[in-house]
């Protein structure tokens, strides 16, 4: 996110506050501080708590860059080479599993899980593989209960991540294998949020596949399985995406289901970390669902304030994938509003970058291609988007 790295939490917090276009008294609203304590934090007379940064970072949908400027941990964390650390290295294949080792051994695989939005896809599948054997490999000898369910927590998660990346380099086969081997390691672990991912990882692979029911009977086994782990409320927001494309209506109740859910639970340490859920994130299943209902004004709306979001203050975007497909929303708005050379613009430029998910992308991408062909038939402008898509 730019050169960031000597910044303090003063400058980043009014940064942020400026990008978002906040007074300083808005921001006070928001987070129940008042104006004269964000004032001197701010200007750097006061020192930011982990309750004010937590605040700040929500209210200013910051992704977690206020969280790790009051820990001063932005250069660690945009290093992005925790897990290339050779006393780590050597200390796994010693097969020492001290606390403080399989600490360290999280904290990689968190930080990989939030690379996933913006790191090379290949790159980050071989990096998680990697990590699977070291982890397979401690798994392999003598250690004890604790360090045991540790290890195949970890391996859990490394195994969702790489089935995820699997699936976005259309790796179908690969995916679904990863994706058990997750699940497996999830339920030995005792682990329900691990056993919920594995369940939405199926309810995903079946929604951008056009297996509707099927979609939605995996999300209701995770919610099941997920208990009150922050992945029931991904699994809600799949279920009510897959009933969007049968048609089926009362979903508004759904949405508040989950977003009720979400509104009740932390806000997380790391929002940027995919299996984690974080307020912003609601906002990008709301849009999906209202652009199907054809809300084209709230489907704007959330595809306007998705790319807010998820746009730094240097103009970095920090989700790519999020930031693609609210381009193709906004496509969808245009085209039903009567402007097809918008439509076809947003579309073209939604499926431009999308370093990840071409799978999913492409699903949205041809949804819309079949609404400009029943709007706008026989228009060469359509006619060419449809061939880009089947020559992409």
């Amino acid at each position: 996110m730019g050169n960031t790295g000597n910044m303090t939490f003063g400058s980043r917090l009014r940064e942020y506050r400026d990008h978002r276009g906040w007074s300083l008294a808005e921001l006070a609203r928001a987070t129940n501080f008042s104006r004269s304590y964000l004032s001197n934090i701010e200007n750097g007379r006061k020192t930011p708590t982990e309750h004010l940064a937590r605040a700040c970072d929500a209210a200013l949908r910051a992704k977690g860059a206020l969280i790790a400027a009051a820990r001063g941990a932005d250069v660690l964390r945009l290093e992005q080479t925790p897990w290339q650390t050779a006393e780590l290295v050597q200390r796994m294949r010693a097969s020492d599993t001290t606390a403080d080792t399989l600490e360290v051994l999280h904290s990689t695989v968190q930080e990989l899980c939030c690379q996933y939005n913006r790191r090379d896809a290949l790159e980050l599948r071989q990096e998680a593989h990697e990590w699977l054997k070291r982890v397979t490999a401690l798994l392999s000898r003598p250690v004890g209960l604790k360090a045991h369910q540790d290890l195949l927590v970890a391996g859990g998660y490394l195994a969702l991540l790489a089935g995820c990346v699997e699936y976005d380099l259309g790796l179908m086969t690969a995916a679904e294998s990863t994706r058990v081997a997750a699940q497996q390691l999830g339920e030995e672990a005792g682990h329900p949020e691990i056993i919920g991912w594995g369940h939405e990882m199926t309810a995903w692979f079946a929604l951008t596949q056009g297996r509707f029911p099927q979609a939605v009977a995996a999300a209701r086994r995770g919610q099941a399985a997920a208990g009150t782990s922050s992945v029931h409320v991904q699994l809600i927001a799949q279920e009510a995406k897959a009933r969007a494309r049968l048609g089926e209506s009362g979903l508004a109740d759904l949405l508040a289901e989950g977003r009720a859910m979400l509104d009740g639970m932390p806000y997380p340490d790391r929002p940027d970390n995919h299996f984690k859920i974080d307020p912003a994130k609601w906002d990008y299943y709301a849009m999906d669902v209202h652009r199907m209902a054809g809300d084209d004004d709230l489907a704007g709306d959330y595809a306007r304030a998705v790319i807010r979001d998820n746009t730094a203050p240097d103009g970095t975007e920090l989700s790519p994938m999020r930031i693609a497909e609210s381009r193709l929303t906004l496509a969808f708005v245009a085209g039903r509003d009567g402007d097809l050379e918008q439509a076809v613009s947003l579309g073209r430029e939604g499926l431009k970058d999308g370093r990840q998910s071409r799978v999913h992308l492409y699903m949205i991408a041809h949804e819309l291609n079949h609404e400009l062909r029943s709007r706008y038939a026989g228009e060469p402008l359509v006619q060419d988007f449809g061939e880009s898509l089947r020559t992409g």
